[in-house]
């Protein structure tokens, strides 16, 4: 969604032919994200599968693996500049909703993963799908690799398009193979916290362990349906009045990690300060701050220095934490009327 905004992705199916496109403006991204905190710098391979691809029209001359592949080397250049993972990843197929066979579908999903093992990735996360068979078929094939696998759901707390709960689709996926479980995209930060804690629940009540993963949207969705943000009339194009800011984000990461969550980050919607903001909340549990926390005075505290006096009296925790931002707008709703699903 970055790069979309940037002028280097086609809104609609978002396939990632950037990476071999406009390599420098992913690697360029990558950087950014790393310099605000991040530990996991993944490929950007998002719906990189041959049906997607030929589906989207976006792509003529460029082969999926040669996206995955330049892919992997940027994420491992970036990653090296730092203290970073590379995670490979792989998403829903259109292949799945049309055909629902298994050999097919898996055969996709190998083909991803095949491209991701000639290059020194560290795990592989199967990620954004609304259906949990199909993602238990992508954790079995990646299992497959030898290498750490994740898995993430992008569903909500009523559970996945077929009506699984989250509880139970935690429990496929561990005994699929998957090392962590969690939730990514289509909804925000505080409701995706609600799906894992029913993830983490239905795990315990089972005698199983995982670690758990959070991967929300950077939009504020309180319209909480089983669409998420593509039911809503904003998407994709007028999302900037929903984006939540760098105090939504302390909250979340407080709350996320309060929930016993580790691996906690963002998807779309999520900008570099975002990460940082999640860094600094956590800064204590981690025992450092990130380099771009060097130009940011925690809870405001440059302000201090400000020639406007009520400006300076913006330097406190309590006031960014009790503020409720206004839209500028007038007469804006505070709810939008989501799409029929």
């Amino acid at each position: 969604m970055q790069l979309e905004r940037r002028g280097y992705v086609k809104a609609g199916h978002w396939t990632p032919e950037a990476a071999v496109e406009h390599p420098e403006a992913v690697r360029q991204l990558h950087r950014e994200f790393l310099r605000a905190g991040a530990n996991v710098i993944q490929t950007f391979t998002f719906y990189c599968s041959e049906d997607k691809l030929e589906i989207s029209g976006n792509v003529k001359s460029i082969t999926g693996s040669e996206i995955n592949e330049a892919a992997c080397d940027m994420a491992r250049e970036v990653a090296n500049e730092g203290d970073a993972l590379v995670a490979g990843g792989v998403s829903q197929t259109p292949c799945y909703v049309q055909s629902h066979n298994e050999t097919e579908v898996k055969a996709i999903f190998k083909k991803q993963m095949d491209d991701f093992m000639k290059k020194d990735i560290d795990f592989l996360i199967a990620e954004y799908f609304e259906h949990v068979e199909e993602a238990v078929w992508a954790v079995e094939v990646m299992k497959t690799s030898g290498k750490t696998v994740g898995s993430t759901l992008c569903i909500s707390p009523h559970g996945d398009m077929d009506g699984v709960p989250p509880g139970e689709c935690a429990v496929r996926l561990v005994k699929a193979g998957a090392e962590i479980v969690g939730i990514n995209c289509h909804l925000d930060p505080l409701t995706c916290v609600r799906t894992v804690k029913l993830m983490k629940a239905g795990l315990e009540k089972a005698g199983l362990k995982a670690h758990l993963m959070i991967q929300p949207l950077g939009f504020h969705t309180p319209e909480c349906n089983l669409g998420g943000y593509l039911a809503l009339p904003e998407f994709p194009f007028a999302l900037e009045t929903r984006a939540m800011t760098r105090w939504d984000m302390q909250k979340y990461a407080r709350e996320a990690y309060n929930a016993g969550i580790r691996y906690i980050g963002g998807c779309c919607g999520f900008e570099p300060y975002h990460i940082r903001a999640i860094a600094e909340e956590l800064a204590a549990e981690r025992g450092f701050l990130p380099p771009a926390s060097e130009k940011h005075g925690l809870w405001g505290a440059a302000l201090e220095m400000h020639t406007k006096p009520w400006v300076r009296t913006r330097a406190r925790r309590e006031y960014w934490e009790n503020l409720l931002p206004a839209s500028g707008r007038p007469q804006c709703p505070s709810m939008a009327t989501p799409a029929d699903e």
